[in-house]
């Protein structure tokens, strides 16, 4: 048994009630192969079926602990079944299982795609993921997951289905988190920093619950490919030197964004004379191709600015190429996008500055899929001048589509429709937006509004605890802290507050912000509620975020217990948001979108949704 395993099971933190911490989806193999020779009766899930040349598989699970077997039924001629993944055994019934180890699972990709290059269990490349798509970050739990298949299954679309960034939000490495080695976050505004992963989940396990997600609700069986994106990859700077860990986890990310920031933050920029001047004229000649010009010392001072980076990014490339081209055995098992994420640049992105970053990265043999320039949007919050919009997007639009590039719309969370409609209709709905924190505050709508008396019991203290954190920081030393929470608190007042009676003391402030009646939309929940997930016992200190010892676990177990009604209000807030980003943008046509809606509508219990996944399409 593995480190992690041995660690996850004797405190009790199963995969049943703790996904994805594990790179494995079976982490007691001795005891689910004990049930599975006895005969026991464990769950199969019925519409997990495919096939390879070896023959005809299921997904068994043993509901109580989360741990998972593939079973084979061999076809005819095969006689050596049970050699076909690792550890396997052969049942009674002339079956073979095997347990769902990340081992087994890369093995099971090569050959599920050498049997059929098309099929859609893994994250692939195809389709219009490459020019079209919505990113659906996972910042919180796995639980908006069957949503967001039902929505593809539904609009007959892609998406980026499982988004991340790495390490900042997934454990890179389980056994880094074990010996209490990983890095840490800096987050200003609350004041501290917070261990990588604040989230509990690895990148690994994320990777193997995405695959065993989409063959539980059958959609797969749909053929719509979907993508997972490995999100602002660090380049540089103090990742270099855990490269290979990052490389190695982001194995199964068929999307690879390229964050230069912490390699450009070293501000070393090179001399002009390192980069070859064959180079520097190939780069020239492109951006004249596509009408943009630059005088020579802004093009050799953002040269030289960025081609440190940009060689880290090369070497990065390089590594994720060979690390697909080792483990997988065919072209569509190692293929993945790239998106070249410079929105960390000082300012607002020129078009001359977006025209030399694509041509340097055509020069350097790494093209790109998408490139997120920066246009001074706000997390959750519309912009709001849309003549200015329009001229930012047309301006940044005349370059990339003359590259074939799609803009990358980071912070795309809690845009106004109209936002998106300019988007959609200036790229001709070539974007991608990138979603992530709404996910968390439809989960705080969903348990406010259950009936469930433990759904409301956690609502109630999670609530509480984004209270107790502002209290904290409005009244923190810290001036950016301070500032952060005191702005949180006066925004839930439609009129101007009475700011020196709120923050006259704390215990003023807090009596004030409890007499608020409870609801997700104040402003400091939002801000705040993510940080619940892994805070160690629910305590909303700063030494308790992001704990990865078995208090956080047991914390992150609370929302993996929420009833069968909070999980259909969830899945409903998560699919209406999709479908709203899917009809804004073009991605989808009004009357699919329309249609959707409709039928979401008419669900009454959350199997009704899940059992609407496995359903073809009309």
């Amino acid at each position: 048994m593995s480190a992690i395993n041995s660690f996850l099971v004797s405190h009790q933190l199963r995969i049943a009630s703790n996904p994805c911490v594990s790179p494995d989806f079976c982490l007691d193999w001795p005891e689910l192969q004990k049930l599975l020779l006895a005969g026991e009766a464990l769950h199969v899930w019925a519409h997990s079926g495919f096939r390879t040349a070896a023959g005809a598989w299921k997904l068994r699970e043993n509901l109580k602990t989360g741990d998972c077997a593939w079973v084979l039924s061999p076809a005819p001629g095969v006689t050596n079944g049970s050699t076909t993944l690792a550890d396997g055994v052969v049942l009674p019934s002339g079956a073979c299982a095997f347990p769902a180890t990340w081992t087994n699972l890369l093995a099971l990709k090569n050959l599920i795609l050498e049997h059929d290059p098309a099929a859609t269990i893994f994250p692939g490349t195809t389709a219009n993921l490459g020019r079209s798509t919505l990113g659906v970050g996972a910042r919180f739990t796995t639980l908006h997951w069957p949503a967001v298949e039902w929505t593809m299954a539904r609009l007959g679309i892609g998406l980026t289905a499982n988004q991340n960034s790495i390490p900042r939000e997934l454990v890179y490495d389980v056994d880094a988190m074990l010996a209490d080695d990983l890095d840490t976050v800096p987050f200003p505004f609350i004041g501290a920093n917070v261990p990588e992963g604040h989230q509990g989940q690895s990148v690994e396990g994320m990777s193997h619950g995405a695959v065993l997600s989409k063959l539980k609700s059958g959609f797969h069986h749909h053929r719509i490919a979907w993508s997972f994106n490995a999100d602002h990859q660090p380049i540089g700077g103090k990742f270099d030197s855990r490269e290979d860990a990052l490389v190695r986890g982001s194995l199964l990310a068929s999307y690879i964004t390229f964050d230069l920031s912490p390699e450009l933050a070293k501000k070393a920029p090179a001399s002009i004379d390192a980069i070859a001047p064959d180079l520097r004229e190939q780069v020239r000649r492109r951006m004249a191709e596509v009408g943009i010009t630059a005088d020579d010392a802004a093009f050799e001072k953002l040269l030289g600015t960025v081609w440190p980076a940009m060689l880290k990014m090369k070497q990065r490339d390089e590594l994720y190429r060979a690390a697909r081209a080792s483990a997988f055995t065919t072209p569509e098992g190692r293929a993945y996008l790239r998106e070249l994420s410079i929105d960390e640049l000082p300012g607002l992105t020129t078009p001359e500055t977006t025209a030399i970053m694509l041509a340097l990265c055509d020069a350097m043999d790494m093209p790109v899929n998408f490139v997120a320039p920066a246009f001074g949007f706000q997390k959750n919050i519309p912009y709001p001048n849309q003549t200015k919009l329009r001229k930012l997007i047309t301006a940044q639009w005349n370059v990339c589509q003359k590259f074939g590039v799609s803009i990358g719309f980071h912070s795309g969370s809690g845009k106004s429709a109209e936002n998106y409609r300019l988007m959609g209709e200036i790229t001709g709905s070539q974007l991608e937006i990138k979603t992530s924190g709404r996910y968390t505050y439809e989960m705080g709508r969903a348990l406010h509004a259950s009936s469930d008396p433990a759904d409301q019991a956690l609502w109630r203290d999670w609530y509480a605890f984004t209270i107790e954190l502002a209290v904290a920081g409005a009244f923190s030393d810290d001036a950016t802290e301070r500032d952060a929470a005191r702005g949180f608190i006066l925004a839930n007042y439609d009129e101007p507050a009475d700011a020196e009676g709120i923050f006259a003391d704390e215990a003023t402030c807090r009596s004030t912000l409890v007499a608020l009646t409870p609801h997700p939309d104040r402003v400091f929940f939002f801000e705040y509620n993510f940080l619940y997930v892994l805070a160690a016992d629910g305590k909303a200190t700063k030494a308790a975020l992001g704990d990865h010892s078995p208090a956080g676990y047991r914390q992150r177990a609370r929302f993996y217990s929420i009833s069968r009604e909070a999980r259909l209000g969830y899945a409903r807030r998560v699919a209406e948001y999709l479908i709203f980003l899917a009809e804004t943008t073009g991605l989808a046509t009004a009357a699919r979108c329309a249609e959707a809606t409709s039928r979401l509508a008419g669900f009454t219990a959350y199997s009704d949704l899940l059992n609407d996944i496995a359903q073809t399409s009309e």
